[in-house]
């Protein structure tokens, strides 16, 4: 045996065997805020287990071994006939398993659904994000079927089940069954218009065989597939199931899978569709308008997604500065780390409260709110996600060497961070939908302007955020080449509007200091020194037991 050379310290025990639910103050609030006191006890039993299942030893565990073990592609058996099969490691069967028991695919049919999901998906992301998209897909594929009473009825009570069964059966054989879609084509990419798959109408009801490819399809595995293709009266939706009813493989040749910055735990693939059958969903040539509300909802994820990343990160960062000395301290102690923590907790806190403000309002389900959903899930979106990867690279740095090495699992979070900014529609294309709601639907300006407005007068920064904003809106000439300044802007203003009326008020003066009145640097750690930083730090903090 090798002679000890010296004793090891001042290293960080792992965050493990907390209640990631619990010890985040800002998505418990968010909760309490949002769920109607009959059902708020029930919902805070179901979030509190699952977050002590997501700070366990054994979901960290799963989320290692699913990453560390990506998914391999069966193309054929061993007799030469094609099966197009996707092998997963069994750590990805029971991350999917636990969520789908959780209710993580079942919002849109019970009270406060989808504050209760979104606040789920955010805790269970922090496990293990790679699965949370057939997760997302599945749940959004519900009000794409609703446009079709009777595909709704045979679907929608398997996709909202809190059953997972892994394997391909027939649905009917199924207990519950997972939702994927595939839209994007080799050479259109976001430009769906130009897809050029066709779906040639058979003889029964609302039947096609497809010909031709998608570039990305997530989640092959699923048991069912929206997708777009070219109908005779032009681009419409259609539902491509992986077994047929009689047990037959659909004709579902899948050519590769792709090799993803990250995201590995997830196969994502390319297909190709070749006589494969279909049913349509909704009107020919509408396919579009049908599928949108799925993507509505997918991008909704994309923000409740990289506010579990960014609230995973910042929880690492706090967990590791208040264990780790350095210079005769803590380095939680110092004055510049303690900035930096505070500047990642205000940016983690605006998000999730931005989040799931959005899922109350699919809640509410009101035609004020719906106003409100078309243009604030498409600025949200664009900011959020954008924040994403720049408060995860510097939580990393805030852990040193060792945040860089794998085992801290902060660098699976940081290949991660970029997925939801480019997912459903990158950063150009979420401001360019903006601009589509402001000068195409008054009422949807209308309602943001109410949410915004709803805090003014409440900080002087806000009030001149707001009237700058107005300025901006006032002048929509040239307005293209200035969007994403002018998202940019109205996602900081939405956020303090929100963070002044429900934050702390040391998060809220410090966000409106820093992010609205123009007292910050260029990077993290440049809040104004006379802030109320500890306080921000500590209510941040992820206390392990």
């Amino acid at each position: 045996m090798a002679a000890s050379t010296h004793t090891v310290t001042n290293q960080v025990p792992p965050l493990v065997g907390y209640d990631v639910f619990a010890t985040d103050r800002a998505l418990t609030e968010a909760v309490g805020r949002h769920i109607a006191p009959e059902i708020l006890p029930e919902a805070q039993r179901e979030l509190g287990a699952l977050g002590l299942s997501a700070g366990s030893v054994q979901a960290q565990l799963w989320g290692a071994q699913a990453n560390e073990n990506p998914p391999g592609l069966h193309t054929h058996d061993r007799y030469g006939h094609r099966v197009d099969e996707v092998e997963f490691h069994p750590a990805w069967h029971r991350l999917l398993g636990h969520a789908v028991s959780a209710g993580l695919t079942d919002a849109w049919g019970r009270p406060a659904g989808h504050v209760r999901r979104a606040a789920g998906f955010l805790v269970w992301t922090q496990a293990e994000a790679g699965h949370g998209c057939p997760l997302s897909m599945t749940h959004a594929a519900v009000p794409a079927l609703r446009t079709d009473p009777a595909l709704a009825g045979e679907w929608e009570p398997l996709l909202t089940s809190h059953v997972y069964e892994e394997g391909l059966r027939p649905p009917s054989q199924k207990a519950g069954v997972l939702f994927g879609m595939g839209m994007t084509e080799k050479q259109g990419g976001t430009d769906v218009r130009s897809n050029t798959t066709r779906a040639e109408p058979l003889a029964g009801d609302g039947e096609y065989l497809l010909t031709g490819h998608k570039w990305f399809c997530s989640a092959p595995m699923s048991d069912g597939f929206l997708v777009l293709a070219q109908a005779p009266g032009g681009l419409s939706c259609f539902l491509v199931p992986r077994v047929l009813p009689d047990g037959a493989r659909n004709a579902f040749a899948i050519q590769r899978l792709k090799d993803k910055l990250g995201n590995r735990s997830n196969a994502s693939a390319e297909v190709e569709f070749d006589g494969t059958w279909a049913r349509l969903v909704g009107e020919e040539g509408r396919g579009v308008r049908t599928i949108i509300e799925m993507v509505a909802a997918t991008r909704l994820d994309c923000v409740v997604g990289s506010s579990a990343l960014m609230r995973q990160a910042v929880a690492q960062a706090i967990h590791h500065t208040a264990y780790r000395s350095a210079f005769g301290g803590l380095l939680i102690e110092k004055p510049l780390m303690r900035n930096v923590l505070a500047d990642l907790a205000l940016e983690s806190e605006a998000a999730t409260t931005l989040a799931l403000r959005l899922a109350a309002a699919y809640d509410a389900d009101t035609d004020a709110e719906r106003a409100f959903l078309r243009i604030a899930v498409p600025t949200a979106k664009y900011w959020v996600t954008k924040r994403c990867s720049a408060v995860v690279g510097e939580a990393l740095e805030c852990l040193g060497g060792n945040g860089y090495v794998e085992e801290s699992g902060m660098p699976r979070l940081l290949r991660e961070a970029p997925l939801n900014s480019i997912w459903e529609g990158s950063g150009n294309v979420q401001a360019l939908d903006v601009l589509r709601a402001l000068q195409r639907e008054p009422q949807a300006l209308n309602a943001f302007l109410l949410e915004v407005g709803k805090a003014r007068g409440a900080d002087h920064r806000l009030d001149a955020a707001i009237k700058d904003l107005l300025t901006e809106l006032a002048d929509l000439d040239a307005v293209e080449a200035r969007a994403r300044r002018l998202v940019e802007r109205m996602a900081l203003v939405l956020q303090g509007s929100l963070l002044l009326r429900w934050a702390p008020p040391e998060v809220a003066d410090a966000f409106c200091a820093s992010r609205l009145g123009g007292d910050w640097g260029s990077a993290f750690g440049t809040l104004p020194h006379s802030l109320d930083l500890a306080s921000i730090v500590e209510r941040a903090r992820a206390q392990d037991r």
